[in-house]
């Protein structure tokens, strides 16, 4: 029973407000081992062990992988906030000072960033009109080098729809804005109540699998379970296909990624004269100590450490995508984008180095028609999760949501899509395969939230151990 009730507090907990930190102190001796304890050893579905994780992310990538998104070309991020939601019409806008998003001035935002989202170069850009006619007339310049010819033949074939995990997000508009996420942080914003609960109840019992026998109420706190019901959540998760149990998995891990950097950018503090964020241990313990949570806030956090994987492994990937001379990462500044690119391939050969990388040959194996539906089924579940990010009511929050689950299903494109090559050094990279500005620019942050994750979970154990 005890561990039914933690599944209901974990699943269809609100992301960005779970309690405000109410419940006391727990014994000092435990405090951490009630939230670690358990969040060791081999993953499920894998070949990796926690510790490997830690080890890798927090000395050898976090750092540098920090100093890429605060670029210029990371930094800005292009993003409509003004979509009505596709699937009801009560949307109670937060009007907290702290929900709000600050836009960019046009002034604000780099030129060549600003140039169309997947052309990717100063040759590319200053030969935009020739080589659009080209395309309409079937011919091209024979004067350019081959493979930029090759790139250009693709600029106007960008219809990769049936790759994509995402419902692509409408940059065209004039309602899309460019916002600086340095400026305007991830953190906790006081977003809560329905309307936040709606949100995950929606994502998790009407797109995660489950049998249809399966019922569990909207309310996390509802009674009168009978004791009689054997049919545990976690019983019926592990009798899943592999692909199944990983969705829930991912969305899960997510859930707990954006939980621990609330907790890690807490408002300790809020006067006239200033604000201050910080760690919030007692919040931290609200979501994730195993008494607490009737034992699943282990379990989500390493639900945390399988999302870091899957993304990990998309990276190591897409390499030789980047890897091709035609592509930059343009801003216009010819210096600081030479850099940025060694940076950028710095950080891919050291995530290709990773010695237990997930193996995503393991998913939509076996007979193929059933795997090509099954993986339909999943893309077309992990799209609808995309659109209900239009439907939260804190615009930060939105913000993020919407930037992280692009930057999930980016990695999903990159690990499935039938028209990436990869690690083919006799033909190179497939020039099929295609990212645009705005999809770099989530995988890359998305990544960067997770590896955040991973780092601050170091810090709470260390804040944990020293609680008297």
């Amino acid at each position: 029973m005890g561990r039914r009730w933690g599944l209901l507090v974990g699943v269809l907990g609100a992301v960005w407000l779970l309690g405000s930190g109410q419940g006391g102190r727990q014994p000092a001796e435990s405090a951490a081992q009630r939230c670690f304890c358990q969040v060791s050893g081999y993953l499920d579905d894998c070949t990796c062990d926690v510790e490997t994780i830690d080890r890798f992310n927090n000395y050898r990538l976090f750092p540098r992988l920090q100093n890429l998104l605060e670029s210029d070309y990371f930094r800005y991020y292009k993003v409509n906030l003004k979509r009505p939601c596709p699937f009801w019409n009560d949307i109670s806008q937060c009007g907290r000072r702290d929900c709000a998003v600050k836009p960019c001035q046009s002034d604000e935002v780099p030129d060549g960033i600003k140039s169309v989202s997947y052309k990717y170069s100063e040759e590319a850009n200053s030969l935009i009109e020739e080589c659009e006619q080209a395309e309409r007339l079937g011919a091209v310049d024979e004067s350019l080098s081959e493979e930029t010819q090759k790139a250009v033949l693709q600029w106007t074939k960008h219809d990769d729809s049936s790759d994509n995990f995402c419902e692509a997000d409408d940059i065209q508009s004039p309602d899309a804005e460019y916002v600086d996420l340095l400026l305007n942080p991830e953190r906790y914003t006081g977003y809560k109540g329905p309307d936040a609960w709606k949100i995950w109840n929606v994502i998790y019992e009407e797109n995660c699998f489950k049998p249809q026998t399966i019922k569990r109420p909207l309310n996390p706190l509802a009674s009168g379970q009978g004791k009689s019901e054997e049919n545990t959540f976690y019983s019926w998760l592990e009798g899943l296909c592999v692909e199944k149990r990983a969705f829930y998995r991912l969305i899960s891990g997510l859930h707990a990624s954006i939980n621990v950097h609330l907790s890690a950018r807490y408002l300790l503090q809020d006067t006239w004269l200033e604000k201050k964020w910080g760690h919030n241990v007692t919040e931290f313990q609200q979501r994730f100590d195993g008494i607490l949570t009737k034992g699943e806030g282990p379990r989500r956090l390493k639900n945390l450490y399988f999302l870091y994987l899957i993304e990990l492994r998309a990276l190591s990937k897409v390499v030789p995508f980047f890897e091709r001379p035609d592509f930059q990462l343009f801003t216009g500044n010819k210096i600081q984008d030479a850099e940025n690119k060694m940076l950028l391939l710095e950080i891919l050969h050291e995530i290709k180095s990773f010695p237990l990388h997930f193996d995503e040959n393991s998913f939509f194996a076996g007979d193929k028609k059933e795997a090509n539906k099954l993986k339909e089924d999943f893309r077309l579940h992990f799209r609808n999760i995309s659109r209900i990010m239009d439907c939260v009511g804190c615009l930060k929050c939105r913000l993020w949501g919407k930037l992280q689950t692009q930057g999930l299903g980016t990695a999903l494109k990159i690990l499935f899509s039938e028209k990436l090559i990869a690690n083919m050094p006799e033909s190179g990279p497939s020039y099929e395969f295609h990212l645009t500005r705005q999809e770099i620019v989530s995988l890359f942050n998305a990544f960067g939230r997770i590896s955040t994750s991973v780092k601050e979970l170091e810090n709470f154990r260390k804040l944990l151990q020293n609680i008297h």
